[in-house]
């Protein structure tokens, strides 16, 4: 049977530090002890995928190096199925530097690594080799974008879906956002591709129902407001639950897993992934890190 849900993304080593508040240009600050973790927004999703119970096939790539070897086994531990994922000697594994406020808020920066070494042809091997009618791709865009391009036709050809989230944000050409089923995008991301404010539910739903004019169905994360989503078959807004937010890193991935896992797994209304997502998000911002223990 053809594989219910293939991640394609990207794979890290996240280094990350807890600061009163974030420096200022020039500024140093002392922090708290560094936490290293896996992370990756590929990796991300495909765990908080699988924490949703589904089985997630990750497509990407590390080196061949120690924390490679550990986010293969944090991965295959965590569920997610990494035989088609690809281990290259000429890239060390990619590398987030991660700053958390005590607000829970952060900044990332990303050292490509081996993520930059995804190929197109190896990634339309591993889809044609796992996938067929039904499958669902959720994809980001921390790989190179003609590798997403490929993925998602392959996909479209085999007569599967597209879930593509748009970050981080870039151009991308309308004949990929064509096939997207759903875009997930966050309120900055919303507003740099449909050139509308996004700073409110009600905004977002303009935004949301513009996009739809370039993508089958979107969904606009907005933190802790919840989403709104559109799509044919209708439009809405899910709130989130009132939590503590110790960490927003994870937030985003949980809900973009979460939400995945469910159209792979039962198919049906967006507005019932979206609630799944949203809820997965809300667990998420209570951990530190970008992959937290529970993701429900």
């Amino acid at each position: 049977m053809p594989a219910s849900l293939i991640v394609l993304g990207s794979a890290n080593t996240d280094y990350t530090v807890l600061v009163d508040r974030h420096p200022q240009p020039g500024e140093t600050l002392l922090g708290d002890e560094l936490v290293v973790a896996t992370g990756g927004k590929g990796a991300n999703q495909a765990l908080a995928a699988a924490r949703s119970g589904a089985l997630p096939h990750f497509l990407g790539a590390v080196g061949d190096d120690a924390n490679g070897r550990q986010l293969l086994g944090a991965l295959g531990s965590g569920g997610v199925d990494v035989a088609h994922l690809a281990v290259v000697d000429d890239a060390p594994t990619g590398i987030a530097l991660i700053t958390v406020s005590r607000d829970g808020e952060n900044t990332i920066v990303v050292a490509a690594g081996a993520n930059g070494r995804v190929t197109a042809h190896e990634v339309e091997a591993g889809i044609r080799a796992l996938g067929g009618p039904g499958t669902v791709l959720l994809a980001q865009l921390e790989i190179p974008l003609p590798v997403v391009v490929e993925a998602a036709k392959v996909v479209a050809e085999l007569g599967g879906r597209v879930a593509l989230n748009l970050s981080p944000s870039r151009e991308v050409p309308d004949a990929l956002l064509a096939l997207c089923d759903p875009l997930i995008v966050n309120e900055s991301e919303a507003g740099d591709l449909s050139g509308l404010p996004v700073g409110s539910a009600d905004e977002a739903a303009a935004a949301a129902q513009a996009l739809l004019a370039r993508c089958r169905s979107v969904v606009i994360t907005l933190g802790g407001d919840g989403a709104v989503f559109a799509s044919a078959e209708g439009a809405g807004h899910i709130a989130a639950p009132r939590v503590e937010v110790v960490d927003t890193t994870g937030a985003g991935d949980a809900f973009a897993g979460a939400l995945a896992a469910h159209l792979a797994e039962e198919g049906g209304a967006l507005s019932a992934a979206v609630e799944r997502g949203v809820s997965a998000g809300a667990a998420a911002v209570q951990w530190l890190g970008a992959q937290p223990p529970l993701a429900e």
